[in-house]
């Protein structure tokens, strides 16, 4: 492609460098080759203006910055991290805009609600792809995902091998690092929703402020938005929010949809779904009020994208769960062992207090808290914790580079030394002496890791996956 057509919407300073044939576009110098475009981003560790001229001696045949790096051919502008979302876009043909996407952001459900965002679309006879934490999804084509939103390059490509599938829509989690990061930039999307706000992230954002702001991002660049009023951060954002919104709950009657009626236990929730004067069931596959505000965020979603509301309530009734939220991984005479991707202090608080309601025995909880990441939300994990289960098994989640024991040690204060607890930091050997504890009646919750089929320690990534881990256990036990 030239080079003036990868930079249309780009806004840069000075004249446009001789126009030239571009081979591909790459912020990694280390990916620089002959005849392509190399966009120079600062990031936390490693500045890549640093490494323009020596992108040029390799081939680049011009460089994007955001001030002169002293070469020949370069394209000045004021964001250049803004500049390579959209210069990606441009490389693969603009392909977001052969699409109607829809973004979901918020600190918990994000992904439950993609999924059955997802279901509803296919069951009103759409044709969907997603882009989330656990996989990508091209109609029933699995890909693996790597981040909860890609790296502008791989994004773009994606949005392309979707609208070349016949996808008609694209439901997506928008994550704070990604809008703060202006990978979504040059994008528009067809609905926004926004989830929940909690502590999350500080590691990186510093603030709630700084979260929230990056949050509020997406819904600046959307048709329509909706939002759970049930959050402390929805009145804000729907005073700055000047798109059509629609809002649901599941307590407020003020709320233009409102969940009446609930109920649940081990296998799901049931609930009425209410507003603009229809009145609809939903029987869904997964247990708690934190599951029945997902489902009323997808719901919402699906009729604000003209979805009728009989479709969209069949459409949550015919969903099936989803992997590694509140997901039961055994279930035998005497206990049952259920994993769930909580790993914050508000998301553990939710799972917890909702497996009380309906646990015939004990809560038992196994947690561990993230290396490398906001220090500060380990004592408050530790604290939910136990203050909500019987027995706390305190290890490892994925510790990375960070000693565990450092990691374990910031939680430790969080737990009630008149609850029983146990501190193994070994996540395997953790599961199994959990097991081993187990009493009849009893639940197991194995917290953090979800869907996760691995862990990241200091020397590498471990395959990792908790229901199998849980069935050889049992099994070996047995015999």
């Amino acid at each position: 492609m030239l080079l003036s057509g990868l930079l249309q919407d780009v806004a840069y300073s000075g004249e446009l460098p001789r126009d030239r044939e571009i081979t591909t576009v790459t912020s990694d110098s280390r990916a620089v080759s002959e005849g392509c475009l190399f966009v120079c981003i600062k990031g936390l560790r490693f500045d890549g203006h640093d490494a323009a001229a020596e992108a040029v001696k390799n081939g680049a045949a011009a460089v994007v910055a955001e001030h002169d790096v002293g070469v020949k051919d370069q394209i000045v502008v004021e964001n250049t991290r803004s500049a390579y979302a959209i210069i990606c876009g441009n490389f693969h043909g603009r392909p977001a805009k052969r699409l109607k996407l829809i973004g979901v952001t918020g600190t918990n459900g994000k992904t439950t609600i993609t999924i059955l965002i997802k279901n509803m679309l296919e069951h009103a006879g759409k044709r969907v792809g997603l882009i989330g934490t656990i996989q990508n999804e091209i109609e029933d084509m699995s890909l693996p995902a790597k981040y909860t939103t890609p790296d502008p390059m791989e994004l773009h490509l994606l949005f392309k091998k979707m609208a070349d599938a016949g996808c008609e829509y694209v439901v997506m989690e928008v994550s704070s690092h990604a809008l703060d990061q202006h990978r979504l930039d040059g994008c528009r999307f067809e609905c926004a929703v926004f989830t929940n706000l909690t502590q999350d992230h500080l590691d990186y954002h510093l603030t709630m402020e700084n979260y929230y702001l990056a949050k509020r991002r997406l819904f600046d660049i959307c048709e329509r938005a909706v939002i759970n009023l049930d959050d402390g951060y929805a009145r804000r954002l729907l005073g700055e929010v000047s798109c059509p919104v629609k809002t649901f709950s599941t307590s407020r009657n003020e709320a233009d949809y409102t969940a009446h009626n609930i109920e649940f236990n081990m296998n799901g929730s049931s609930f009425t779904i209410a507003g603009y004067g229809e009145i609809g069931r939903v029987k869904f596959r997964m247990p708690g009020e934190f599951a029945v505000s997902d489902a009323m965020a997808a719901g919402v979603c699906a009729i604000s994208l003209g979805v009728d509301f009989d479709t969209m309530v069949e459409g949550l009734n015919c969903s099936p769960g989803v992997p590694g939220r509140a997901e039961i991984i055994y279930s035998g005479e005497d206990f049952t062992v259920m994993r769930d991707y909580a790993h914050s202090a508000d998301s553990l608080e939710k799972i917890l207090s909702t497996v009380r309601r309906f646990a015939p025995g004990r809560v038992v909880v196994l947690f561990g808290c993230a290396g490398n990441r906001d220090r500060t939300k380990r004592e408050k994990m530790a604290k939910a914790a136990s203050s909500l289960a019987d027995l706390v098994i305190l290890t490892s989640d994925n510790p990375r580079d960070e000693d565990e024991m450092q990691i374990i040690n910031d939680a430790l204060p969080g737990l009630d030394s008149k609850k029983p607890h146990k501190v193994i930091p070994n996540r395997y050997e953790a599961i199994k002496w959990a097991l081993g504890q187990c009493r009849k009646n009893d639940l197991l919750v194995l917290a953090g890791k979800g869907h996760e089929d691995y862990q990241v320690l200091d020397y590498g990534t471990i395959y990792f996956d908790e229901s199998e881990i849980v069935k050889r256990l049992l099994s070996e036990r047995e015999g």
